[in-house]
Formats: structure tokens, C-alpha cells, sequence
């Protein structure tokens, strides 16, 4: 650590995010590394040290001989007010050493929100922006992550960008740089190269041309790049990397816990989540890998809580077998044992009963729309029956706390739909003071409602976002009917989810936005502390770009869109099938009741779905 930091850190908040030196972090030998890698989280130290695929990443890098992969988080306002007044660029944790010095800088990017903290990273670092400012092959920007499937809003900036499951293709790419660094090569050969792989997509090998009324017209390849570029996945997760020696963070973070990954994928088809269709098909590990996961993690890190993780957790075929070695454990050594991602449909009271050994707290379930009309139209494959059953059963069972998630905006939606909200929410106090067996802590039913955002790769891809205004009108409208004091309420603010909206469906042509924006401040935007709309609405306007073109406007299902290029493995015909099936409000059953017919399975070569 250099002697200005040191005299830096005690003026500044948690200190600890930008130390290092935690229990598990790895040092290597800088004589013995041929690949320096800055694997860059775009948001602060506590929750980029929550976030498992970068767990996965940086355990998988490092197991590479002669490659170093070290941490970097954006900083908070202090530090990086701090770092400027002292001319200190960033730096990575294990090391101290300046992100400038890396030979390859590796974002994973989970949230659109965090587009302006990729550019000020780079900015604070010292690194050119823009992907034709940087020549040579030191400090090659690529990416990864949920948001990759729309890379384009940062195609100015990132030279490449690896899709899907990153376990194999990141061992891949790392190799090739370090051949490509061996002997020499120059940038464009590199990217040549790279571009070969199998799910990398290179954004400046591909040129897109704009009618006059600035829809997309063409994405012309070139370089003899893939018109397609198909996402990679793992699929026998039992035998995939698991960092079981997790490192220990030396500040609290958001997740403070072990966590457990027990499938990927999801046997679901709710039409409006980008996670359910881009992470197919499933693969699950067994229960006896699991437990022996379970079981070194903890034993290692100390932890005394561990989380099941996945996209609906209670559909895990071995939940019970899992839970039932699980749990015996973690009563003996004083372990919490936390199941989030349950569905109301299939959450048994008997599971209920072997969480509350280990611990008891409040339940949360997203039926994510009031009327069972509109259930229907979003495929949630969830009735109004189910959710009091499983209230009537967690109330019985001296349940007192619910957490019910709703979205407002959703494709249909009427002024009944969002009335019908309140309706349930009735229904579920009505449920509790018929069969709530511990009465005397009172009821509390936290209901919280989100603006709805269209994400590439689902059935909504092509769909309206209702205007801010609309929005809170019907905000006020449910609130006017809440009357119960046992009714906590809150919901989204809009401009955030505007924004959400305008990134996840752009185009290259927003990176002037994004370069604007961060210029004029905009960083940690999904921090309230932080998060400025006016610099956003300068930047659109000082650029000449309309926002509304890519929210309240829509896409034509005949129009080519700007993530086409990208392969999720989900076929175009299927995302417009379930489209019509939504406005005929017909459901899909999920996976289990029989194939739809989606396409993912054709990236399976070994295996089958495990759905």
C-alpha cells in the first residue's frame, strides 16, 4: 500500500473497501505472471463482493498458470474526491497496483444503471474511453454479464465482449491473449483472433445503418465475423469450478453470507423476465455436491448463514433431499439457512417447517400482478387460491410478515388490474385473521411495486413502457386504496426505470449519452445518494437523442433490432408466439408439463434439460 493512501483511508468512509489483504484473497508472484488481468466490478466494494459470478471468475482466472486476476470496485464519492485532488489513479486490492498497468481489464455488468460507472472507472484509471483510443494490446477492455446481451450501448467503449456462462470461454480468451502477448501481435490481429471463439462478439466488427426515421436498417458483419453470436453455458454444473474458499470480506456487505448456487436456468415462462428465457435451458447440480459445497464453504469462511440461490429456488428437484442433509448441519453448528426465490404455488408447509428450526423471518413471494387476468397474460402460471394457501399455511405456521412484489405498467394493464392489487393484498389480511396462530405481534404486509421495463430476449422485447406520468398516476390510484394499518406500501420511482429502459433496448448511438453524462457527474446511479436525472436529461438533450424512441415508442415486430446480432439460444418465432399467447391472455406451462418448443435445448450437446 503506498504511503498516500495510507494517509488517505482515514479520511474516508469504510476504508475497508479499498484495502484488500481479506482472509482467501489471492497473491501471486508478479515475476511468475505473464497475464495481468483488472477484473472490474462497476459499483462499490459491498456489492460487487456479493455478487457470485464474479466469485466464480475470479477463482476460474486464477487457477490459469502465469495469470494474476485481481479485484477493482468503483469508489464512493469521497474516495474518488479524494483520489482526483491527489492525482491517485485507480488501483486493484491485492496488489495496489494502478488499473493502468493491467494488460486486460474484464467488467461484469449485471445492471444497465451501471453503464456511467464502467466509463468513469476507465476515466479514473487513466484509460482512454473509447475502444479506437486504445491501439496497442495492453489495457484490452472486454465484458461479460446479463447486460452483454445488449452490448450495444457500450460498443464504443468495450472491444469485445464474452456471451453467456463465462467458466470456459474466459479461460479460452485469457489463453489467446496470452499467446497473442508472447509473439507480439497487434490489437486488430487479437481481435481477429478472439472474435473466432465461439460466443465472443466483437462490436466493431459489425456496422449498423440507420433509416431516416432512425430505426435500425441493417448490421452488416465485418472481417468475416458471425452474423450470429450464439451465448456459451456449462452444462454439468457438478463438475464446474465453485469457490468453496470464498474470500472474506473485511467491511459488511449487502450479502453477507455463503452462497450456493443449486441450478441454472428456469423451468418458468414469465413473459417479462429477461433471466427466465436468457439463462435457459436448466442444469442443476446434484444434492450430494451441494452438500459437500455447503459444507466446505462454511467450514472455511466461517459464515454463519448460507443462502440456496437461484431463478426460483423451491423448483429444485432435490430441494428436500438437500435440505433434509442441510439442515441437521446447520442446527449443530448454529447455521442460518435462507431459501429465497420461492414461488407461492409449490412452497410446502413442510419446508416452511424445516426453515424454522434454523430460522424464522418474513416471506416474500412477486405475484406480480393483482387479477388473475393479467397473471395470465405475463404467464406467471401463479392462481389467486395458490397465494392464500400458502399465506393461510405461513400464518398457521405463525408466519406474521409477507413481502408481495408487484409491477405496474405491464402490457394490457387497466386501472381494474392495478386496482386488483389492493384486492389480494385484502384477501391475504383477511387470510391472516382467520388463520394466523400468533396474534400478538400483529400483522405487517410490506407490498412494493416496480415500473415496468422491456428487456431484450422476452416476449415484451417489442413493447411500450407507459410514460413516468402514467406510471405514478397509478401509483396513487393503488395507494388511495390501501386503508389497513397492518399495509406498508412503496414503489420505484420512475425516472430511474425510464433510464433502465432507455439502456436495455439502445443502440450505439446512446454511447455519446453515456460519455455526456458521466462527464457532467453521473456515477453510482443505482444509489439514491447519487442517482441525478437532470445530468441524464442534459446529456439527451445536448446530444439530440430522444429517450422516448426507445421506451413509450415500442419496437416493430418486423424491425431489426439492435441486440439481433446476440443468440440466447431462444428463437425470435418463439419470443413472438408467446407474445400473441400474452394479448390472448393464454398461458404456456412450464417446462416440466412439456417443451414449448423454445430452442434452448439445441445448446445442449451432452446433456439434457433438466427441467
Amino acid at each position: 500500500m503506498t504511503e498516500l493512501l495510507q494517509r488517505i483511508l482515514p479520511t474516508v468512509q469504510k476504508p475497508g473497501r479499498y484495502t484488500g489483504g481479506e482472509f482467501n484473497e489471492i497473491k501471486k508472484d508478479p515475476d511468475s505472471v505473464r497475464v495481468n488481468i483488472a477484473f472490474c466490478f462497476p459499483d462499490t466494494y459491498e456489492i460487487g463482493m456479493s455478487n457470485v459470478g464474479m466469485r466464480i471468475l475470479y477463482g476460474v482466472m486464477n487457477q490459469m498458470d502465469g495469470v494474476w486476476c485481481q479485484r477493482v470496485f468503483a469508489p464512493w464519492g469521497d474516495m474518488e474526491k479524494a483520489m482526483m485532488e491527489h492525482n491517485l489513479p485507480l488501483w486493484a486490492l491485492e496488489s495496489q497496483s494502478p488499473v493502468r498497468d493491467f494488460d486486460m481489464i474484464a467488467f461484469t455488468i449485471g445492471y444497465e444503471m451501471c453503464y456511467a460507472n464502467i466509463l468513469n472507472m476507465l476515466r479514473l484509471s487513466g484509460i482512454p474511453l473509447r475502444s479506437k483510443d486504445r491501439p496497442g494490446l495492453k489495457n484490452i477492455v472486454f465484458s461479460g454479464g446479463v447486460c452483454a446481451y445488449n452490448p450495444e450501448p457500450l460498443a464504443e467503449f468495450v472491444d469485445f465482449f464474452a456471451l453467456g456462462e463465462g467458466e470456459d470461454i474466459t479461460v479460452e480468451i485469457v489463453s489467446l491473449y496470452d499467446r497473442a502477448k508472447a509473439e507480439g501481435w497487434s490489437k486488430e490481429d487479437f481481435l481477429l483472433a478472439v472474435s473466432k471463439i465461439p460466443s465472443v462478439y466483437v462490436p466493431s466488427f459489425y456496422r449498423h445503418e440507420y433509416a431516416a426515421d432512425g430505426t435500425l436498417q441493417a448490421i452488416v458483419p465485418l472481417h468475416d465475423a458471425p452474423a450470429k453470436v450464439t451465448k456459451r453455458i456449462v452444462e454439468d454444473l457438478d463438475s464446474a469450478y465453485w469457490p468453496t474458499k470464498m474470500i472474506v470480506p473485511s467491511t459488511e456487505i449487502v450479502h453477507d453470507r455463503a452462497n450456493l448456487e443449486v441450478f441454472r436456468g428456469c423451468i418458468r415462462g414469465c413473459r417479462f423476465c429477461q433471466a427466465g428465457f436468457s439463462c435457459r435451458p436448466v442444469r442443476k447440480k446434484s444434492p450430494e455436491v451441494l452438500y459437500r459445497q455447503a459444507v466446505e464453504t462454511l467450514e472455511d469462511s466461517g459464515n454463519n448463514e448460507i443462502t440456496l440461490s437461484s431463478l426460483s429456488t423451491s423448483d429444485y428437484r432435490g430441494l428436500k433431499e438437500l435440505t433434509d442433509k442441510m439442515i441437521p448441519y446447520c442446527e449443530q453448528n448454529r447455521v442460518n439457512l435462507s431459501v429465497p426465490s420461492l414461488r407461492a404455488d409449490n412452497f410446502s408447509r413442510e419446508l416452511m417447517e424445516k426453515l424454522q428450526t434454523v430460522r424464522k423471518s418474513g416471506l416474500t413471494f412477486a405475484p406480480e400482478a393483482g387479477t388473475q387476468r393479467l397473471r395470465d397474460v405475463i404467464n406467471k402460471n401463479l392462481s389467486e387460491d395458490e397465494i392464500l394457501t400458502t399465506c393461510r399455511n405461513a400464518f398457521s405456521g405463525g408466519w406474521n410478515n409477507v413481502k408481495l412484489y408487484f409491477m405496474l405498467g405491464l402490457p394490457t394493464e387497466t386501472d381494474e388490474d392495478v386496482l386488483g392489487i389492493a384486492e389480494l393484498v385484502y384477501k391475504v389480511i383477511q387470510t391472516w385473521k382467520e388463520h394466523a396462530t400468533n396474534k400478538k405481534r400483529g400483522l405487517r404486509v410490506h407490498v412494493a411495486t416496480a415500473y415496468f421495463v422491456p428487456k431484450p430476449h422476452t416476449p415484451f422485447q417489442w413493447e411500450q413502457q407507459i410514460t413516468p406520468d402514467e406510471y405514478l398516476r397509478r401509483c396513487r390510484l393503488l395507494k388511495s386504496h390501501f386503508y389497513s394499518k397492518s399495509i406498508e406500501y412503496d414503489y420505484h420511482g420512475p425516472d430511474l426505470s425510464r433510464l433502465e429502459a432507455v439502456f436495455a433496448r439502445g443502440d450505439r448511438r446512446l454511447g455519446v449519452v453515456i460519455e455526456e453524462a458521466m462527464k457532467s457527474g453521473a456515477k453510482l446511479d443505482g444509489w439514491d445518494e447519487y442517482f441525478n436525472y437532470g445530468i441524464w436529461f442534459d446529456a439527451f438533450e445536448k446530444c439530440g437523442i430522444d429517450p422516448d424512441f426507445y421506451t413509450v415508442r415500442g419496437y416493430g415486430e418486423d424491425e431489426i433490432l439492435p441486440w439481433d446480432t446476440i443468440d440466447v439460444g431462444v428463437s425470435k418465432k418463439f419470443l413472438q408466439r408467446e407474445r400473441r399467447r400474452a394479448y390472448e391472455a393464454t398461458i404456456t406451462p412450464d417446462c416440466r408439463e412439456g417443451c414449448a418448443g423454445c430452442g434452448a435445448n439445441s445448446l445442449l450437446k451432452e446433456v439434457q434439460c433438466d427441467a
